[in-house]
């Protein structure tokens, strides 16, 4: 199989808890919380591992939420090499209301980086060894970090030969789509702002994507409809995938789950289309599990099954 690198440059630590009832100006009393890894890359490597495949993980790595980060991936074991920056990572905290089964998420800023961290960041990457096959970027950046990193990322992978993968908020896919790469995935908001807001229809999303694949501005577009499935764009073709319809529990992971399940497809020697339809069965998948739990592989493999058997 061809090998994976993830990066995210924005990690996390994801403290999760419940409580009883969201009551304002009183003191709560949570159950005892539960701490996971978090992060676009860290949840497409984390994802990846759940499908039975493999990645490295790179990330920038600090203070004792970095120290608890590494400890978890450990545990998780998975591949992963943090470069070490002077700032704490962010921690995230999620509470689960029991009387409502309400989730509510509050995000923390990420660290500063320096322009030696996350430079250094680059440089690992370049210096990676054996050469990945596949690079997916994910996820925000921390402050400090210049918008078009990520296009920088797709200049150290079009030099060394590598096929970089993207899902990023749309701030930082327009460097990228200057640069060139191999697959996008934006979600529906991201996409559209990409054009300013103009796309409204579906028959206008897809001659969007179409021309961002003849511009060479990226070989493969794929736009995440959330329930509605994705739209896929190469040179052969532009297709809607429908996702098959299941009990949503929680749609926390999806995405990075869909990416994962991409990338991993890709790596196994997959076309294309087949890759991006197990995909919709992983991202699917991940909406039937609770709280911040991922995909699970059955599910995944499960509905890839159904959704062929379906379309055949």
């Amino acid at each position: 199989m061809k090998t994976i690198i993830s990066i995210a440059m924005n990690p996390s630590i994801d403290k999760s808890a419940a409580v009883e009832r969201v009551i304002i100006e009183r003191k709560l009393y949570c159950k005892t919380p539960a701490y996971e890894p978090g992060g676009g890359g860290v949840n497409v490597s984390r994802a990846i591992k759940k499908l039975g495949g493999e990645s490295t993980l790179f990330y920038p790595s600090g203070g004792m939420s970095g120290q608890l980060l590494n400890d978890l991936l450990e545990e998780e074991k998975i591949e992963h090499k943090p470069v070490h920056i002077k700032g704490a990572i962010r921690e995230n905290v999620i509470i689960f209301e029991e009387t409502t089964a309400l989730q509510y998420r509050f995000g923390m800023p990420g660290p500063l980086l320096s322009d030696e961290e996350w430079q250094r960041c680059l440089d690992e990457l370049s210096n990676s060894t054996p050469e990945p096959d596949y690079i997916v970027v994910s996820g925000s950046l921390p402050t400090g970090v210049p918008e078009d990193f990520y296009a920088r990322v797709a200049r150290i992978g079009k030099k060394i030969g590598i096929k970089v993968i993207v899902d990023a908020p749309s701030v930082n896919l327009k460097p990228v789509l200057q640069e060139g790469v191999y697959l996008i995935k934006p979600n529906m908001r991201e996409f559209k702002e990409l054009f300013d807001g103009e796309i409204q229809e579906e028959p206008q999303i897809k001659e969007k994507a179409k021309a961002i694949v003849e511009s060479g501005q990226s070989e493969v577009v794929v736009i995440s409809l959330g329930a509605a499935g994705v739209i896929m764009a190469t040179r052969d073709a532009v297709k809607h995938i429908l996702p098959l319809t299941v009990p949503v529990v929680s749609k926390v992971g999806a995405g990075d789950s869909m990416v994962a399940g991409i990338v991993l497809s890709l790596a196994r020697g997959m076309p294309v289309f087949e890759a991006i339809r197990f995909g919709v069965a992983a991202g699917t998948a991940a909406v039937m599990t609770p709280g911040t739990e991922l995909c699970r592989r059955e599910d995944a493999e499960r509905l890839y099954q159904e959704m062929a058997s379906v379309s055949a």
